[in-house]
């Protein structure tokens, strides 16, 4: 039978005029939010110019999201290696080569590149200017000696690593997010400023790929996630063999040699300094807004990026902030989420509101911790009288089968049942937070996740498990024991 589907529409293009172009969206920026909203708007039939100065797909494909995780997966099958005689399995020390794990890490990027390539966007029908914009009016971007008159415009161009005013860092050198996964072979101490999620990542890779590590934090590793979450994932980093110094700043860093010589603000392991060969500073992000002329368009902006309101809507109407340059939370997942938001405003007039309570983070390390709505902490000082169920991995079935029984689920509940956070350590801990994501998002009570039927055995039970703990004591008391009794007698 022959396809009787309509054939695809043909997509509307920018309109050229003197000097330049005109379109329906501008958008700037070609990471992952720009991109999404450029797909979006363009097969809803809008025309779009998308400009991009470096490379397409932006931080999360290039130095980001992409190539971590890439770095992480080898480290990973390098300590399933070193784990494997849990289950009678033996076998050497792995041999780690270097050079081969940064060819599956950029292996993985050219993978995904395609799907964010100037020729599938020109496929898609939109314009794409590869040069760096700016502002030249509230209603006019320049861009590789064009000018673009737009409707709508987006900014979407990101962050970057925030590096500290250390003295001396700059001139010993250092690494970021952006070139760290350049390397070829393997630092032999990597000093890793930062505890963040990147930095407990990258710092806990490197270890299991064969450097030796030490991770400095001025504050406390993770500290937006619950402490005794956390404990379980210090605990892995310290028996993995990472040094951690936590409540410790670097008060200068100097070049002798082949070494990185970073001087403390408190007593290490090796007095009050520390050598390494690398330094990886992972201390935070700074929003990409120089030289895009934001003045010129009446954009108000502060160190936190572009300041916007609950739409996404600039102090100029015409112009949009999405992902890490509206001073909001850095996750790529935020960037579509607000990609949606604008589609919504730009293109169909909706006054669409972003909205965080139900916003979901995973740190990828092993043991994976995830996280959505409130901690107890934030519960409490909200005012919720909270109560707290909890489930270990080490009551899991699944969890014993694998040899992975670190960690536990930890749910914030509110009055009547109600779901305000869950927070999650453990193997695959952020494919497990998607129920919980789910129910915040939709208001459902904690009896929605108790009463699910999950297939046994695996290791989505942990969150049947918490949930239904919160039934135990009515269940097991003893009104419920007085009633099976009466029961129990007058049925004949």
């Amino acid at each position: 039978m022959a396809d009787e589907s309509p054939p695809p529409l043909a997509p509307r293009r920018p309109e050229r005029v003197e000097g330049g172009l005109r379109a329906d969206l501008c958008i700037i920026g070609a990471g992952s939010g720009g991109l999404s909203v450029a797909a979006g708007a363009v097969q809803m039939g809008a025309s779009v110019v998308l400009i991009e100065k470096g490379e397409m797909g932006g931080d999360c494909l290039n130095t980001g999201c992409v190539p971590s995780k890439a770095l992480i997966a080898a480290a990973r099958a390098a300590q399933a290696v070193r784990d494997a005689s849990r289950f009678g399995v033996h076998a050497s020390e792995p041999e780690i080569r270097f050079r081969e794990v940064h060819a599956h890490v950029h292996g993985v990027i050219a993978a995904i590149a395609p799907h964010d390539s100037v020729a599938r966007f020109e496929g898609l029908g939109v314009h794409v200017i590869r040069a760096a914009a700016r502002f030249a009016g509230p209603e006019i971007v320049e861009a590789g000696g064009q000018r673009i008159h737009a409707r709508r415009f987006v900014v979407a161009t990101g962050s970057r690593a925030a590096v500290p005013p250390i003295p001396g860092l700059a001139d010993a050198g250092y690494l970021t997010n952006e070139t760290i996964f350049d390397l070829t072979q393997c630092p032999q101490h990597l000093l890793v400023v930062g505890g963040g999620p990147i930095g407990v990542e990258l710092a806990q890779a490197f270890r299991r790929l064969g450097a030796r590590v030490t991770l400095v934090e001025k504050a406390r590793i993770l500290p937006r996630d619950e402490p005794e979450i956390v404990e379980v994932l210090r605990a892995a980093l310290r028996r993995e063999g990472v040094t951690l110094l936590e409540s410790t700043g670097l008060h200068s860093v100097r070049r002798e040699g082949d070494r990185i010589v970073a001087t403390l603000d408190a007593d290490g392991p090796d007095g009050r300094h520390v050598e390494a060969s690398h330094v990886l500073v992972a201390a935070g992000r700074r929003p990409n807004v120089e030289d895009l002329g934001l003045d010129a368009a009446g954009i108000a902006h502060d160190a936190t990026g572009i300041i916007v309101d609950a739409r996404l809507r600039s102090s100029n109407r015409r112009v949009f902030a999405i992902g890490d340059v509206a001073g909001g939370p850095q996750f790529t997942h935020v960037a579509g989420q607000h990609a949606g938001i604008v589609i919504r405003n730009a293109l169909f007039g909706i006054p669409a509101r972003i909205g965080y309570k139900a916003l979901p983070w995973v740190t990828y390390a092993d043991p994976e911790l995830a996280h959505v709505g409130l901690t107890e902490a934030a519960a409490r000082a909200t005012g919720h009288d909270a109560r707290i169920l909890s489930w270990s991995f080490a009551a899991n079935d699944r969890a014993q089968a694998e040899r992975a029984t670190e960690g536990l689920a930890k749910i914030v509940l509110g009055s009547k049942g109600r779901i305000l956070g869950a927070t999650i350590v453990g193997p695959r801990a952020g494919e497990l937070i998607g129920p919980w994501v789910l129910a915040i998002s939709s208001g459902l009570g904690i009896g929605s996740v108790a009463s699910a039927v999950l297939p046994y055995p695996t290791l989505s039970e942990v969150s049947k498990r918490a949930a239904g703990s919160h039934y135990t004591p009515k269940l097991f008391g003893r009104t419920t024991r007085r009633i099976v009794g009466l029961v129990q007698r007058l049925i004949p």
